[in-house]
This record gives C-alpha cells, sequence and structure tokens, in this order.
C-alpha cells in the first residue's frame, strides 16, 4: 500500500466526502482530475497504470506522477486543518493569547497584557499544556519588572514547579520510547531481556511515580509502560489493579475529551488485561466504553481501532460459551484488507483455534493455506510468539487431518528453528508439550493410559490455574481432552473455569 492510499484509509466516510469538498472549492478551474484521482484510489480496485489511463485516456506518467503528487500534499494539508480545528483548538487558544499579549507589551500596554496572559494561564493549566505554562511563566517574568502587582518570587516558584512537571513528562516521554522500542525488540527480534527488572530501574533511574499532575499522555504512557512486562511474561495479575487505578485518575482528567485516540487505547489495554484474567464480563464491559469512544467525534478512530475491538471481542465470547458468536465475529473479518496487519493476523489464528475447537478442520485449514508467507516475514508483522503458536496450532490441526506426513515435518521444522530460543527464554514447558503431542501422534492409545498422565502431571511446571495464560490452558486443553476422550471446546471451558473459581 502506497503512502497516499494509506493515508485516504485513515479517513472515515465522512473526512472522504469532505476532502471532495475541499477539494471542489480548492480547484481553481474546471479540471477536475484530482477529485477523480481520488475515488478511483478510494475504490483501491485499479492499479497506477490503469488509474493512469482512465484520467489521460493515454500512458502520461509524468503528468499523472505530478497529479498524484498534488493530491498527496493536499490530503496533508486537509488532514492538518481538521486535527487543528478538532483537538488542537485548546493549545491554538492559548498560543494566541501569548502571542496577542507580546504585542501589547512591545507597546507597553502591560495592565491589558498580563490580563490576557492570566487567562492563557488558567486555560494551560486546566488542559496540563506544561511547555506552553513554560512559556507564559518566562513571558511574565520578563517584563515583572513593569508591573508592579507582581510578586516576582512567587512567580518563580510556580515557574520552577512547572518545570519540574516539564521534566517528568519529558522524562516519562523518553522511558516509554526506550521500553516500547525493548518490547519491538523482544517481539519481532527475539531478544532475551529481563523486562521487568528494567522496567524497574528505568523508572527508578527517571524518579517517576504516579501523580495527580501528569497530563493525560503521561497517564497513558504509564499505563503502556506498566502492561509492557504483562504482555512479554504473560502475568496480567499483577498490573490490573495499578492500570485500573491510574484509569480511575484519568478517565476524570479534563483533557480527555482532547485525547480521544489515547482515551480507546487505555480502554482496550484494560479489557484485554482483564480478559487475560479470565474476568470476561468485567472486560466485555471495558470493550463496550472502548466502542462508545471510538463513536465519538464523528468516528474519526473508529477504523483505526475496529479490528482490535472485534479481535477481543471474538476472544471473550469464545471463552464465555458463545462458541457460534465468537466465529461469526471474525469470519466478518477474514478477509478485511486494513492496515493493521497485526490485529489481522490475530484474527486469522484465533478464528483457525477456535474452528480445531468446534472440529471444522476443513475450515481451519481452508484459512492456513492463506499463510503462503514465511516465518520470517510473519515475524516481521506478527511476532514471534505468534509464529511460535500457529506452528504448534498447525502441527495439532495436521494430527486432526491424519496428515502424518506433514505432522513429522512439522515436528523437525519446530524443533530446528525454536527449540533454541524456548530455552533461552525459559519456556521447557512448550518443548515438553511438544514432546507429549509427538508421543500422541506416534501411538495414540498410550496417551489414556495412567502412565501417561502421570507423566503429564509430573513433567509441567504448573503455575496456578488463575494466574496460568488463558491461551497456554488452550494448548493444554487439546491434550487433556484426548487423555479424557472429551470434546476439546468443553474441556477447554471447564479448565477456564476451573482457573475463575479459584
Amino acid at each position: 500500500m502506497t503512502d497516499i492510499n494509506l493515508i485516504i484509509s485513515t479517513l472515515t466516510t465522512e473526512e472522504q466526502q469532505q476532502f471532495v469538498t475541499y477539494l471542489k472549492k480548492k480547484n481553481k478551474r474546471n479540471d477536475i482530475k484530482n477529485i477523480q484521482l481520488f475515488k478511483l484510489l478510494q475504490q483501491n480496485e485499479l492499479s497506477s497504470s490503469e488509474i493512469c489511463l482512465t484520467i489521460y485516456k493515454a500512458n502520461k506518467k509524468n503528468a499523472y506522477h505530478a497529479l498524484r503528487k498534488r493530491l498527496y500534499q493536499s490530503l496533508i494539508d486537509f488532514i492538518a486543518n481538521i486535527n487543528l480545528e478538532e483537538e488542537n483548538s485548546v493549545d491554538m487558544q492559548v498560543i494566541k493569547y501569548i502571542l496577542a499579549s507580546r504585542s501589547f507589551l512591545h507597546n507597553q500596554q502591560y495592565k491589558l497584557a498580563y490580563k490576557i496572559l492570566d487567562k492563557a494561564e488558567v486555560l494551560a493549566e486546566t488542559h496540563y499544556l506544561f511547555s506552553i505554562l513554560n512559556e507564559i511563566y518566562h513571558t511574565k517574568i520578563q517584563y515583572a519588572y513593569a508591573n508592579p502587582e507582581i510578586e516576582i518570587n512567587s512567580l518563580i516558584k510556580t515557574f520552577k514547579t512547572n518545570q519540574k512537571n516539564l521534566f517528568i513528562e519529558d522524562q516519562l516521554n523518553i522511558v516509554y520510547a526506550k521500553m516500547r522500542q525493548t518490547l519491538h525488540n523482544i517481539t519481532y527480534k527475539g531478544d532475551i531481556i529481563d523486562i521487568e527488572t528494567l522496567l524497574k530501574t528505568t523508572l527508578q533511574d527517571h524518579h517517576i511515580s504516579v501523580t495527580e499532575s501528569m497530563s493525560f499522555k503521561s497517564l497513558y504512557q504509564l499505563i503502556t509502560l506498566v502492561t509492557i512486562p504483562a504482555f512479554v511474561t504473560n502475568d496480567y495479575l499483577k498490573t490490573e489493579p495499578f492500570i485500573i487505578e491510574t484509569y480511575s485518575i484519568l478517565k476524570t482528567h479534563k483533557s480527555q475529551s482532547k485525547q480521544l485516540y489515547y482515551h480507546i487505547q487505555v480502554l482496550f489495554l484494560i479489557a484485554n488485561t482483564l480478559f487475560r484474567n479470565k474476568k470476561f464480563k468485567e472486560s466485555l464491559s471495558y470493550l463496550e466504553q472502548m466502542e462508545t469512544q471510538m463513536l465519538l467525534n464523528r468516528k474519526k478512530h473508529y477504523t483505526t481501532f475496529k479490528l482490535k475491538h472485534q479481535f477481543l471481542l471474538a476472544l471473550n465470547a469464545n471463552y464465555s460459551n458463545q462458541q457460534k458468536t465468537a466465529i461469526e465475529i471474525l469470519e466478518k473479518h477474514i478477509n478485511t484488507r486494513h492496515e493493521d496487519l497485526d490485529s489481522l493476523l490475530k484474527i486469522h489464528l484465533s478464528l483457525i483455534m477456535f474452528y480445531i475447537q468446534a472440529k471444522r478442520y476443513k475450515d481451519a485449514h481452508g484459512i492456513f493455506s492463506k499463510f503462503y508467507h514465511t516465518d520470517n516475514y510473519y515475524e516481521s508483522k506478527a511476532g514471534k510468539e505468534w509464529v511460535i503458536k500457529k506452528n504448534l496450532i498447525e502441527i495439532i490441526l495436521h494430527i486432526e487431518l491424519n496428515n502424518i506426513n506433514l505432522v513429522e515435518s512439522r515436528l523437525l521444522s519446530f524443533k530446528r528453528n525454536y527449540f533454541s530460543y524456548l530455552k533461552q527464554i525459559k519456556q521447557q514447558r512448550a518443548i515438553t508439550y511438544l514432546s507429549f503431542i509427538e508421543g500422541y501422534y506416534k501411538d495414540p492409545t498410550y496417551i489414556q493410559t495412567v502412565e501417561f498422565k502421570n507423566k503429564v502431571q509430573e513433567s509441567f511446571e504448573w503455575v496456578g490455574t488463575e494466574k496460568e495464560d488463558i491461551f497456554v490452558m488452550s494448548f493444554y486443553a487439546w491434550l487433556k481432552s484426548k487423555m479424557e476422550n472429551k470434546p476439546l471446546y468443553e474441556t477447554t471451558l471447564e479448565l477456564v473455569q476451573l482457573a475463575r473459581e479459584n
């Protein structure tokens, strides 16, 4: 997808209509080729050469390139304008106050200038605009000599307090950037890092803790940081109290209406944490709140978060004994084209898992046939953990389809490519699990013996059902269903219910 196609895909239907109106007003002559190009790109059905021929009735590559360039610039200008109108109105108003006050100061209208600066200060304080407050205090201090009503020591003290808040915000932004980079390297490059210790020491080194004076963005970043170790270790129980407590501050924040994107992101993080802790009803409650926020501001961020929302909605349904609903939710998106490739791949893999749980093996295999890229490609798009799950699920699926030759080759490939990595990240359980799968496929009758069941019980290092990762439980459920000769979905729900009761 080219840059211009990607930009168009981020616009809502209403924004696309507004953009056509914007182009009509901007066009100085009757030439509507830019509108024609935009509508053809909207449809996303023709290649560049086909669009060129449609517009010019000839192969005018230079003219077409120039037209695309002009349309690209118009899109950038349009998006900048609507964002200035919708999201930065407060910032712009404060900046206007500052600029006006400085003009009055230069003209020695000191009383009027400080009156306007006071208005700017109140507005900036209300919305935690620390960098802009810095400019306001800087200006007030600079001209304090001309205003006898100013208590300069008090003003300097306020200025320094704001500098501390700005410093904390900057430090948190640095920590956030470092940790997100670390998470990226763990997820997509397979780096081996003690993420919990790293986060703790990094926050301590930068003297960061939660305060109510934090901006909305800073609170969002802090919540995200705390969920990173859980994402890596699958231990979401420790993070749940913190993120919900921090959200109680965030949801009453005066800047929440302005920070809609971050608000939606936080609601997703909480809903995901609650799902991973098997609290499905609570997770669904936050997903409802998330959808409400997605519909605000003329559904500005709806497309961006739609797949994430639907994916988590389906997972909650599946583990709440609503298998049919879960499958229906994901089937709607199986042929969707979206820039959120990570969510699309998760949807595909989860639907495969749901089909296997429903004994719809041919349907599962049909989706697997669409995974025609290499594992390296998928690692770069969805991460190493996703690829490992994909390979394990594929082995299970071929066993169910009785594709014995494929099972053997996939087992050998998995051992060769991932055993070393699993040992490095101390996931011996995955290696042990695979050995039991191999034992079952070689001798299906042995799995139901007392000897095999005892061997399974003794071999796994259990972490407790409450803490155990729900996806790990799903893999174990397949083995347990074979051991007990029971339906897989029923076995899965029993394990999940047991975890919820503990």
